[in-house]
């Protein structure tokens, strides 16, 4: 079976590539850590409007381009490997992929031709335990009114609609829709690791909401799907890091040799690639699974989140590890992988959570197998 991607969508990759290069992730990255700029990089998510990309997944009745997962996992490597600053996951990830599979026929009108033509930002707020791998804070609906707080929430300052996790008063799970622009929601920014990344905290006080959904798995479909994507950014951010730490290997000199001459420098490399292709495979097999909509997408999304988590972590490590003292420094943009590879390993859920979410999906798939391998054998003739 191959899954690699296709070739419009490798140059449709390219084109991304050449764009995202020239808009200079990492300078508009440290513009935000300085405080120098908004809540994410303006010029680049204008860039990638033009470019088509919040439409890609929206279907054309509703002015986006109609065309698939595959397309978006493209789209979310390259911005991770420039670790651009923009609301792709929030707002292209999960907002409009949670409308296009729950909302009324009304609400999508409504929104995602704005968030196909860029003018609107969504968000998603499911604050999550990444002890108990359950909502920390749960919002509760009461009629179409909701209550509670979601903290940290991503782009939540610059998003105009939120989908949020919440319940009912007998305890059911809701997906629900939240405009942001109303009196009875309250939005303060909050300090993460990675301001980069910006977060805010939401106080909903009898916000107005539209429910989307009350089906108990209906979070868990999305935030499959929003796993392989940003496992696909975390795949594209750790393959930068690599990049950076065998170039300055390359380029430093110690003891009178280049250090990448040195073995154990060496091993960090190798480690490093090896864990990248490790995470690739599981990535691509993600991409596959959402794109097919596959029986085994919690299972493939499972492994390439704890794959790309454990790459991206690494690579982040040993990063700054090559590059010494000077990797430590203010300066230095070894510290933008760092950071990212800390928050995004906490996104979605914890590593812990999702090694719990693979396991459970292995050992479903072997029952299964020995179900079927049980009946076979029943029916299978005397002697055999």
């Amino acid at each position: 079976m191959n899954f690699d991607f296709s070739d419009e969508q490798e140059q449709f990759r390219d084109q991304i590539r050449r764009f995202l290069d020239k808009s200079d992730g990492l300078g508009e990255a440290r513009k935000l850590l300085e405080g120098n700029s908004e809540n994410y990089s303006a010029a680049t998510w204008s860039g990638l409007v033009e470019m088509g990309v919040p439409a890609i997944a929206i279907p054309e009745d509703y002015g986006g381009l109609g065309l698939g997962a595959l397309e978006l996992c493209v789209v979310a490597e390259e911005i991770g490997r420039t670790l651009a600053p923009v609301p792709f996951l929030s707002s292209v990830g999960l907002c409009s992929q949670a409308i296009s599979l729950y909302g009324s026929d009304e609400i999508k009108e409504r929104w995602l031709p704005r968030l196909a033509n860029g003018s609107t930002i969504g968000t998603w707020a499911a604050a999550w335990d990444n002890r108990s791998g359950r909502h920390a804070q749960p919002a509760l609906i009461s009629g179409e009114r909701l209550s509670g707080v979601k903290a940290p929430v991503l782009d939540a300052m610059a998003a105009r609609i939120a989908i949020v996790s919440a319940q009912n008063e007998a305890g059911q799970p809701l997906l629900v829709l939240c405009d942001l622009d109303q009196p009875e929601v309250t939005r303060t920014p909050v300090t993460t690791l990675d301001p980069t990344r910006p977060a805010a905290r939401i106080s909903f006080e009898g916000a107005r909401v539209e429910i989307l959904s009350d089906d108990p798995d209906a979070w868990n479909l999305l935030r499959d799907h929003a796993a392989v994507l940003l496992a696909f950014e975390q795949l594209g951010a750790a393959e930068t890091a690599l990049v950076m730490a065998k170039e300055y290997a390359l380029d430093r000199f110690a003891f009178g040799r280049k250090i990448g001459s040195f073995q154990a420098i060496k091993h960090k490399l190798t480690d490093m690639y090896v864990g990248i292709q490790l995470a690739r495979s599981h990535c691509y097999y993600g991409a596959w699974a959402i794109s097919t909509q596959a029986a085994e997408t919690p299972l493939a999304a499972a492994g390439a989140r704890c794959s790309a988590t454990d790459a991206f972590d690494y690579a982040a490590q040993e990063n700054i590890h090559i590059h010494g003292g000077i990797g430590v420094t203010w300066e230095s943009n070894c510290q933008f992988f760092y950071r990212r590879a800390r928050l995004d390993a906490l996104i979605l859920g914890s590593r812990l959570e999702w090694q719990d979410r693979l396991v459970d999906a292995l050992t479903a798939k072997a029952s299964v197998a020995e179900m079927v391998w049980t009946k076979a054998r029943t029916k299978a003739p005397a002697g055999r």
